[in-house]
């Protein structure tokens, strides 16, 4: 301090670009994480607000828990959702018509495509009901003997293949080559998991991303005991062998695992893991969890909600995100990674049970409804709602400091408005005062102390400080976003304090 004046400071930070950090200490957090990240997606150069939803079939009885998409020979798609003792074709936009399948036991189906000489199929199990297929014009149950179709919870292809997972056994089912119907043979793992417990389902991974001799076959069990096999005929020794048998988190739902390129994810107690990885690395290194850094509210869901119907995995490669559907009571969460920097964001307000792809765009079955989401930039006409708090940082040093000014840099369209706060030492409450988006034109940034804003048209960057007020060791921006047909790109944020002030 000179001539008894303060000098004033001002360092920059990136938006939250390393994306919600549930892992590290309040007080060790990089610059470029944040406490609380929802509704907006941490990319590689700025963070922005998600996209929104639309309704696409609406009047559909009971909640669709079940979204499963048949890919047609023309580059065409059908899409069906299972909801309560029924299945609907939801292809097209619209009321929904009278259900396809009806008196069904649960909607909680399994679902794989599968081709033959014979055409392609929309294959499906639920371990309750008959399996039944879909040929493009006709649902037929599939004609399988050696064991009963209703017993079957879990459908793969490997090597030409139907494979099938029995209920609360440790049996899988195995047809003839290029096959949809005819006498399954069974193979037997139960001499090879000592945890005891019950096969949950099975997955196909290649070491070379294609489909060939490197495949090998993927058994997961209750316990988290995985065995690994590779070859043709199961029923040839000389052309089946056993790869190895490890051990990984008990698995969360029976939609456990999802195909991530070469690779395949698995959801578990230990977090979500790539199987490569965890086939190859010991129980104990967490870290190879694509879900690490957001480990303890993974762990806190998979306690809580690991019994919940709708855990899934669910790739989105249209717009690079990896979907993690997290039920809670009374609706659902999404932890939502980007996979250019595998930074993490949780979404908010789609109460989905399941996601599915149909050709480049995102579906999700809700309660009554199915909706297209990541689509448009309203939540169903209603305002997108955002909150980030950004890590804690002691901004230079550990002495104590007054904050003057602070301006995040922020990037919108019309009918944003935004509320901002300063929160000191580890505060995590949220910025006071409420906020409502409007479809305005273009407005100003509130004046005064921290408030709100709204402007509108193109992309208008705002750079304006804002004047705060409080004294502390570290600090973070926090805001609430709220937007009604507007983009939000977050890139920076500012400080301005003077150091060496008492607390």
């Amino acid at each position: 301090m000179a001539n008894g004046r303060r000098i004033a400071n001002t360092v920059t930070f990136p938006a939250p670009v390393g994306g919600w950090n549930a892992r590290d200490s309040l007080a060790a957090m990089k610059k470029e994480d944040a406490v609380i990240l929802d509704n907006l997606v941490p990319k590689t150069t700025e963070v922005v607000l998600r996209s929104g939803s639309v309704d696409h079939v609406t009047g559909i009885s009971g909640t669709v828990e079940t979204l499963a998409v048949y890919a047609k020979a023309n580059g065409t798609y059908s899409m069906f959702a299972a909801a309560g003792t029924s299945i609907y074709d939801v292809t097209n936009a619209g009321t929904v018509g009278a259900a396809v399948q009806t008196g069904l036991s649960n909607a909680r189906w399994q679902t794989v495509n599968f081709a033959t000489a014979g055409g392609k199929f929309l294959y499906m199990v639920n371990g309750a009901d008959a399996a039944r297929y879909w040929d493009g014009t006709t649902w037929t149950n599939a004609a399988i003997t050696g064991v009963s179709s209703s017993s079957l919870i879990s459908v793969n292809t490997y090597q030409r293949r139907l494979w099938f997972v029995e209920k609360d056994s440790m049996r899988v089912w195995y047809l003839p080559v290029v096959s949809i119907a005819g006498v399954a043979q069974s193979f037997d793992l139960s001499s090879l998991f000592g945890q005891g417990g019950y096969l949950v389902a099975m997955a196909t991974i290649t070491s070379d991303s294609g489909t060939g001799m490197d495949d090998f076959a993927v058994f997961l069990s209750s316990e988290g005991e995985i065995a690994v096999y590779r070859g043709i005929d199961p029923a040839s020794a000389a052309t089946w062998y056993l790869v190895g048998v490890y051990s990984v988190g008990s698995p969360v739902g029976r939609r456990c695992f999802t195909s991530y390129g070469a690779d395949s994810l698995i959801i578990s107690k230990d977090g979500v893991l790539p199987m490569s990885k965890a086939l190859a690395t010991a129980r104990t290194n967490t870290s190879i969890s694509i879900t690490d850094k957001i480990q303890q509210a993974m762990s806190e869901a998979t306690s809580t909600y690991g019994d919940q119907f709708g855990w899934e995995l669910t790739v989105f490669p249209e717009e690079n995100l990896v979907i993690l559907n997290v039920p809670v009571p009374n609706g659902s969460q999404q932890f939502v990674m980007y996979a250019l920097n595998g930074s993490w964001c949780r979404f908010t307000g789609w109460n989905a049970k399941t996601f599915t792809r149909m050709g480049t765009n995102l579906y999700a079955g809700l309660s009554g409804k199915v909706m297209k989401v990541y689509a448009g930039q309203t939540d169903n006409g209603a305002q997108i709602n955002g909150e980030a708090l950004a890590s804690f940082q002691y901004h230079g040093g550990m002495a104590s400091k007054r904050y003057t000014m602070a301006r995040p840099i922020i990037s919108s369209t019309a009918g944003a408005t935004i509320l901002l706060g300063l929160n000191l030492d580890f505060d995590q409450s949220p910025p006071t005062g409420s906020i409502a988006a409007s479809n305005g034109t273009a407005g100003v940034w509130g004046t005064g102390v921290w408030g709100t804003f709204t402007w509108g048209g193109d992309f208008v960057i705002n750079k304006n400080w804002q004047t705060v007020g409080g004294v502390g060791y570290c600090a973070a921006i926090h805001m609430k976003i709220s937007a009604l047909n507007s983009k939000v790109k977050w890139q920076s944020c500012d400080y301005i304090f003077e150091k060496g002030y008492g607390l």
